[in-house]
C-alpha cells in the first residue's frame, strides 16, 4: 500500500464514549472551614472578608468583618488573635497578620466615616431588651439585637462606655478616641446607653416591661491575698489602680519605686502604666518562671523593652513602708512553685496587687433560678441563665476573659435572644470539616514575608501614653491579606480547569466556580492533588 492504514473518526465522534463509567472515585468541590474561621472566639468570616481586602474593595471587607464584630479598630489592637495561632500559612513561612489587617480595615472605616447600616425593620410585636454592662460583651450583644429590629437599652454602672476595654486596657495599647468612635457607630444606629445608671434589682428592671435581659457585667474587682504588712505600707490593686488612671484627673501616687504582684497581662499593663506616670523603677514580681506566666509573650516583650524587670520564682512575704521581703520559689515536678527558705530585700515605695479580677455579682443575690459558683454564672448553650429570659456572658460567666471572647458571647446571646422573642430557638448551622494543612498543596504559594507593624521605640514610649504600636499602610495591608492561602475554599486559580486530561473541568462562572462533567471524569484524581487550597477531594463512586 502507498499510504499507512488508518481508522479515522468524525471529529467529535469520540464524546460518544462516556469515558466517567470506568471510574471508582470521583472528585466533589467542598467548601471547608479555614482554621482560623475555627479559632475566631468572634466567630468572623476571617477568609472571605481577607479575599475583598486583597481586592481593594475595604468597604466589603469592613462590612464583612462587622457583621459578626462591631469594634475591627478596637481588636486590632487588643485581640490576641488566636486565628494566627491557627493559621496554616505559618507551615510555610509566617502566619498572616490578620489581626493588622484587620485593624487597617477599622482604621479606614473610621477615616472615611462608614457606618452600620440602621435596621432593616423593626420588631414587629415592640419586643425591648435590658443589657447590664457596657463593656465588650454587653455592647457586642446590643449591636447584633438591634440590627435585628429589638429596643435595646445598655445601663452601665460607669460614668462612660466601654467597661473593661477602658478601665482595664491602658491607653498606649488603645487611644481613647478608637474606642469612642467604634461605641458611638452603635449609638448611632439606635441603642441606648445609659451611663453612671447601676442596676441592682433584675426584678424592678423586668417589672418595666424590658422582655428579655443580658447580664454582661466585667470583672472590675482585683483579688486579694493576705500579705503581712506595716500600717505604712502602700498597697494597691491593680484594677482599682488602672481605673484610677482612666478617670481621676489626679493620677496615682506611687513613688520612685514600684513593685507588680502577678503575672497575667494586667500585671503587665500596670508595670507599664507605673513608668509612664513617672516610676523610675517597676518590678514585676511572679512566683513561676516565664514559661508558666500567663501574660502573652509579645506584651512582655514590650515591657522589657521600656525598662520593666521581672523577678521570676519569687513570692512576696512582708510588705513595710519603703521594702519589702521576697522569697525565692522552685518548681516542683507538677510545675508548682515551692518555697526554699532563701530571702532577699526590695526596695519599694508601693505594692501593686494584679492577682486576678472577679465581678460583682451580689445584684444577683435573692434572684430565683440563677446559679452563682465559683463566682461566676451558670449558662446553658444559649447564653441563658436558670431564669427564663434572663442570659448572661462576658467576665461573668465560665470562660476565657478576653474581649474577643466576650464579643463572641453578645453576639451568640443575641441570636439566642431574638429566637427566644420570637418564639422560634435559634439553631446555628452545623460546622464544616476543617481544612487542616495536609490538605492543601502549598509549593504553589511563593514565599511571602509576613509584614510587621512599627513600633514607638522604647526609650520614647515609657514616658508617654502615645499608642505604641503603629498600623500598616494600604499597600502593607493589601500584600499581608495577600498572603492567604484561602484554606478550604476555591478562590478561581484554574489549576483544576488546566490540568485534567479529560477536559472535564468546565467553568461555570467567578461566583459558582467550576463544575465536573462526571461523563467523561475517569476519576484520575489529579484536580485533587493539584488543588492548592484543598476545596477538592475524592469520594466513592455511587
Amino acid at each position: 500500500m502507498e499510504k499507512p492504514f488508518a481508522i479515522t473518526l468524525d471529529l467529535g465522534s469520540s464524546l460518544a464514549n462516556h469515558t466517567g463509567s470506568w471510574r471508582t472515585e470521583k472528585p466533589l468541590y467542598v467548601d471547608l472551614l479555614p482554621p482560623c474561621n475555627q479559632a475566631c472566639p468572634a466567630g468572623e468570616n476571617i477568609q472571605q472578608w481577607l479575599f475583598h481586602a486583597e481586592e481593594g474593595n475595604y468597604e466589603a471587607a469592613w462590612r464583612q468583618l462587622t457583621q459578626d464584630n462591631p469594634f475591627p479598630a478596637i481588636m486590632g489592637r487588643v485581640c490576641y488573635h488566636p486565628c494566627q495561632d491557627a493559621c496554616n500559612r505559618a507551615e510555610v513561612d509566617e502566619a498572616v497578620g490578620i489581626n493588622a489587617v484587620e485593624r487597617f480595615l477599622g482604621d479606614e472605616a473610621l477615616t472615611r466615616g462608614w457606618a452600620f447600616e440602621p435596621p432593616a425593620a423593626e420588631t414587629l410585636s415592640g419586643k425591648r431588651v435590658l443589657v447590664v454592662g457596657a463593656g465588650p460583651s454587653g455592647l457586642s450583644a446590643a449591636y447584633h439585637l438591634r440590627r435585628l429590629g429589638h429596643d435595646v437599652t445598655v445601663r452601665d454602672a460607669g460614668p462612660m462606655a466601654g467597661g473593661m476595654m477602658r478601665f482595664g486596657i491602658p491607653s498606649y495599647r488603645l487611644p481613647r478616641p478608637i474606642l469612642d468612635a467604634e461605641v458611638k457607630r452603635i449609638t448611632d444606629i439606635g441603642v441606648s446607653i445609659e451611663l453612671n445608671a447601676k442596676v441592682t434589682d433584675l426584678e424592678a428592671a423586668l417589672a418595666e416591661g424590658f422582655d428579655a435581659i443580658f447580664l454582661a457585667v466585667g470583672a472590675h474587682i482585683g483579688k486579694r491575698a493576705y500579705i503581712p504588712a506595716g500600717e505604712s505600707a502602700k498597697i494597691l490593686d491593680a484594677v482599682t489602680y488602672l481605673h484610677d488612671v482612666e478617670t481621676e484627673e489626679e493620677k496615682p501616687m506611687l513613688g520612685r519605686k514600684v513593685v507588680v504582684y502577678g503575672g497575667g497581662n494586667t500585671a503587665i499593663d500596670a508595670a507599664r502604666t507605673a513608668k509612664r506616670l513617672g516610676a523610675e523603677e517597676a518590678i514585676i514580681v511572679y512566683r513561676r518562671n516565664r514559661d508558666k506566666m500567663p501574660a502573652h509573650d509579645f506584651e512582655v516583650e514590650e515591657a522589657l523593652e521600656e525598662g520593666i524587670m521581672l523577678k521570676w520564682l519569687s513570692t512576696i512575704k512582708h510588705v513595710d513602708e519603703g521594702k519589702m521581703l521576697v522569697e525565692k520559689m522552685a518548681l516542683d515536678e507538677s510545675g508548682f512553685p515551692q518555697p526554699t527558705g532563701e530571702f532577699e530585700e526590695l526596695e519599694a515605695d508601693s505594692l501593686i496587687l494584679a492577682l486576678g479580677q472577679e465581678a460583682d455579682l451580689s445584684f444577683l443575690e435573692g434572684v430565683e433560678g440563677i446559679a452563682v459558683e465559683d463566682g461566676v454564672v451558670a449558662v446553658d448553650g444559649s447564653m441563658m441563665t436558670g431564669r427564663r429570659g434572663i442570659f448572661a456572658g462576658g467576665d461573668m460567666v465560665p470562660a476565657e476573659r478576653t474581649v474577643t471572647v466576650a464579643v463572641g458571647h453578645g453576639k451568640k446571646a443575641a441570636r439566642h435572644i431574638d429566637g427566644f422573642l420570637r418564639g422560634a430557638a435559634y439553631n446555628p448551622p452545623a460546622k464544616r470539616p476543617v481544612a487542616t494543612f495536609e490538605k492543601l498543596t502549598t509549593w504553589y504559594y511563593a514565599d511571602a514575608p509576613h509584614q510587621h507593624r512599627e513600633h514607638l521605640e522604647g526609650a520614647r514610649r515609657s514616658s508617654t501614653f502615645d499608642e505604641v504600636v503603629h498600623g500598616l499602610d494600604e499597600g502593607n495591608a493589601k500584600f499581608e491579606a495577600r498572603r492567604c492561602m484561602s484554606c478550604g475554599n476555591c478562590f478561581a486559580c484554574d489549576n483544576c480547569f488546566g490540568v485534567c486530561p479529560d477536559n472535564a473541568v468546565k467553568k461555570v462562572d467567578f461566583a459558582k466556580g467550576y463544575a465536573i462533567d462526571y461523563d467523561y471524569c475517569k476519576g484520575c484524581g489529579l484536580c485533587v492533588a493539584e488543588c492548592p487550597c484543598g476545596s477538592i477531594t475524592m469520594v466513592p463512586e455511587d
